[in-house]
């Protein structure tokens, strides 16, 4: 299956996006905690040149730990302030505005300098679709500001949001880029969520998942789905769940888009475990 996904509206936003950023001190990039290297879209780099920078591991509670402080790591190395946070529980979002403090640091004793005080940090949310922003932005403020949703293309346009008097968000539409050069970017993905579901083949996904899965996670798989015996093929383990599930149509055959999308729920919502697909001493 080729993983692609690029719907119009992101063009525009990239466009708004670069049109403001001459507002902009700090770019705080949300990335998934489970894929933190697919899940940074190549453009912000380009984007946030000359700009103070902070990376947000978000949905740290659905990786791996150890993978995640990993993670931390390996971005601090880059020259990124960095923070693992949970915007849906509040894990990690009080740390935040110190790490903004840090971040501009050089921005804020320069104006106190011109004895300009209590200008606002302008920072601008970015990140793929579905990795949280809007969730993160709420969360922040202690209030709905942004509207969010466990599907992609919720937020369509920009919206400037005052926290306090030391720091001002613009939430920005979740985008990607024009094409994946890395079908594994692409394949990743897909696994959490930020493409648009009705564009793939579930039961190929799965299948791709599973294969992803039964390299470091076969316990936590075992587990979930009672699986007693050693699977030798992700086909195997899937027809496992499909049974143990009972996702059968009528005449007692194995309904694979309905245990697809079990599959695929499970992994998204963190019920199989805590799972991490990417490790930094895989990246090049």
């Amino acid at each position: 299956m080729n993983y692609q996904w690029y719907p119009g509206h992101m063009t525009k936003a990239k466009r708004m996006m670069q049109e403001n950023i001459g507002l902009i001190d700090l770019v705080i990039e949300l990335v998934d905690a489970r894929i933190p290297f697919s899940s940074r879209n190549p453009d912000i780099d380009d984007l946030g040149k000359n700009k103070a920078r902070l990376i947000l591991l978000n949905k740290a509670d659905l990786a791996d730990d150890a993978c995640n402080k990993a993670w931390v790591e390996y971005f601090k190395r880059k020259g990124f302030l960095v923070l693992e946070i949970n915007a849906r529980e509040g894990t990690g979002i009080k740390g935040v505005q110190g790490a903004v403090r840090e971040a501009c640091r050089e921005k804020i004793e320069r104006d106190r300098r011109k004895g300009i005080v209590n200008r606002p940090v302008r920072a601008i949310v970015v990140g793929i679709p579905n990795v949280g922003k809007s969730t993160f932005i709420n969360s922040i403020a202690g209030k709905a500001c942004a509207k969010t949703g466990n599907k992609p293309g919720v937020t369509k346009g920009k919206q400037w949001i005052r926290l306090n008097r030391e720091l001002e968000l613009l939430d920005t539409p979740g985008i990607l880029w024009p094409r994946f050069d890395n079908q594994e970017v692409g394949r990743n993905l897909a696994f959490i969520g930020s493409m648009n579901d009705e564009i793939l083949q579930k039961t190929e996904l799965v299948m791709d998942l599973l294969a992803c899965l039964m390299v470091h996670y076969k316990k936590e798989l075992a587990e979930r789905y009672q699986i007693s015996e050693e699977p030798e093929t992700p086909l195997q383990v899937y027809e496992h769940i499909c049974e143990n599930r009972k996702c059968y149509k009528k005449g007692g055959e194995i309904d694979y888009e309905k245990g697809a999308s079990l599959l695929l729920d499970d992994f998204r919502s963190g019920k199989i475990g805590r799972i991490t697909l990417e490790r930094p001493d895989g990246i090049v």
